[in-house]
């Protein structure tokens, strides 16, 4: 009896009605080789782990935010603002170092945004900072009687030499010429297709958009005396949910939001409208959370290895997008507690930026900053639990038996820390509850034609999924799968 092929690479759909699709797909994500000739059309790699960089300290050293201004990165670590610089020792070797630059009070996420020489970091509804290392006083902050005048602002962008930020009265302000500590209190503006709360702003293609919690609305600098910022007609009755989750990526923008009466979404701009990207997956999973849990998630974004990931975290999950494929997955961390127990929660990167040619990342759980790597195979030396159950095997809702199914991986991936590297398959027949684990080698060291095989899996009722769990720190391609 022949082969078939068995698709691996649909991303994440896990349905309501699991009988429908179970498809987890957590820390793996779809690859699509741009070639006719290869062994398989779609294929699946492992999400790159987390080396350490540096730290800042394990005690009240979350990170709350991240900027790159003239190509270094910036760190909010707890209530500490540090700079990373980048050195070459006498080994020739790179070293990050961290430099104090001053004190943010607040433990929640602050905005950023910087005009080439300073530094703005906003805690929302609360102060406002400068930084600016070329000048005699580096660390200011905003002291300006303008700055409150039309309300507590809230988020931060830089936009045509201007610092703009919302605030909590339907308006929205802007800073002197490139000086971040000039405000007036003449100096606003606001929302007018609707009135609806200004929620966020967002600057895309170096156009201002006004995002309230029912509509966004584009402004642009069209450089008239008084108040330069005006509307230029573009409206979308979409709003955002969750203001730390606009995010530009790949010539658009998305966010979680969604229009009058309508539970939450990601959403992209697409020409001029709005297109859903998440699934009714993805919808059924946003709708798990509370309104105040959707308010706290955050959006990141990073190229890597010809893939531009989009994540959107919330209190406990992380969903992630590959605009190249359009395929979904999910990002866990194994976390040690307070209590020395490991748990399984969302992925811990607290934000992402791209500076010296890595991509660092702060933490959710204390002051360490990484890179994510993708030879890197462990979250700072924690293991990566890696998931993927396919669709269900089917055939008309007759009994199928399995006699044989073979999972292609690149093999042979074995070192000598991780001798014998293993995966584990399981079966359900419900697509509920699976079976008992049996594991097959990937491969030890040059055992590159090691098969993955497991045979006499016996008959199933009406289907079959398969589920695959890979959590050696080894590295992790799944190129195909077949089942006779």
């Amino acid at each position: 009896m022949p082969k078939v092929n068995l698709p691996i690479a649909n991303g994440f759909y896990v349905s309501d009605s699991l009988p429908i699709s179970n498809q987890e797909c957590v820390n793996w994500y779809a690859n699509i080789p741009q070639t006719p000739g290869a062994l398989s059309l779609e294929s699946l790699y492992g999400c790159p782990g987390i080396s350490q960089a540096l730290t800042t300290g394990a005690v009240n050293q979350v990170n709350r935010g991240a900027h790159v201004k003239n190509s270094k990165p910036y760190f909010v670590n707890g209530t500490s603002l540090y700079r990373v610089d980048k050195s070459v020792d006498g080994d020739g070797l790179t070293v990050f170092t961290s430099v104090l630059l001053g004190t943010i009070p607040g433990s929640g996420r602050v905005s950023m945004a910087d005009n080439g020489t300073q530094l703005m970091v906003l805690v929302p509804g609360g102060n406002g900072y400068i930084i600016d290392e070329s000048s005699g006083t580096p660390f200011v902050q905003i002291t300006a009687p303008g700055f409150t005048a039309n309300g507590a602002p809230q988020l931060v962008e830089f936009v045509d030499s201007f610092f703009v930020c919302n605030t909590d009265t339907k308006k929205y302000i802007k800073s002197a010429s490139n000086d971040g500590t000039s405000w007036s209190a003449l100096e606003f503006g606001s929302a007018e297709s609707d009135p609806d709360p200004i929620a966020s702003i967002h600057v895309h293609n170096n156009k201002l958009y006004l995002a309230g919690t029912e509509t966004i609305e584009e402004h642009q600098n069209i450089g008239a005396g008084g108040f330069p910022f005006q509307r230029t007609g573009f409206f979308i009755d979409k709003g955002v949910y969750a203001p730390f989750s606009m995010i530009s990526t790949n010539n658009t923008f998305m966010w979680i939001g969604g229009g009058t009466n309508e539970s939450p979404a990601i959403w992209s701009l697409a020409g001029n409208t709005a297109q859903k990207i998440s699934t009714t997956a993805i919808d059924s999973a946003l709708q798990d959370f509370t309104e105040e849990e959707i308010q706290q998630a955050f959006a990141y974004s990073y190229a890597q290895n010809g893939a531009y990931f989009v994540g959107f975290s919330l209190p406990t999950r992380t969903f992630e997008y590959n605009a190249i494929t359009g395929r979904w997955n999910e990002r866990k961390s194994q976390i040690i507690n307070s209590k020395g127990l490991t748990e399984t929660l969302r992925w811990r990167a607290n934000s992402i930026v791209t500076a010296y040619n890595k991509v660092f990342c702060g933490d959710s759980q204390d002051g360490r900053i990484g890179t994510v790597e993708v030879d890197t195979y462990s979250e700072y030396d924690s293991e990566i639990i890696r998931t993927i159950s396919i669709q269900p095997l089917s055939d008309l809702g007759n009994a199928i038996s399995v006699t044989e199914l073979e999972a292609t991986f690149e093999s042979g991936v074995g070192d000598l820390v991780t001798v014998d590297p293993q995966i584990r398959m399981s079966t359900s027949e419900d697509g509920r509850s699976f079976s008992d684990e049996l594991s097959v080698s990937l491969g030890k060291v040059g055992e590159y034609n090691k098969r993955c095989i497991w045979t006499k899996l016996g008959r199933f009722p009406r289907m079959a999924v398969f589920k695959f769990v890979m959590s050696d720190k080894v590295k992790p391609v799944f190129i195909k799968l077949e089942a006779r």
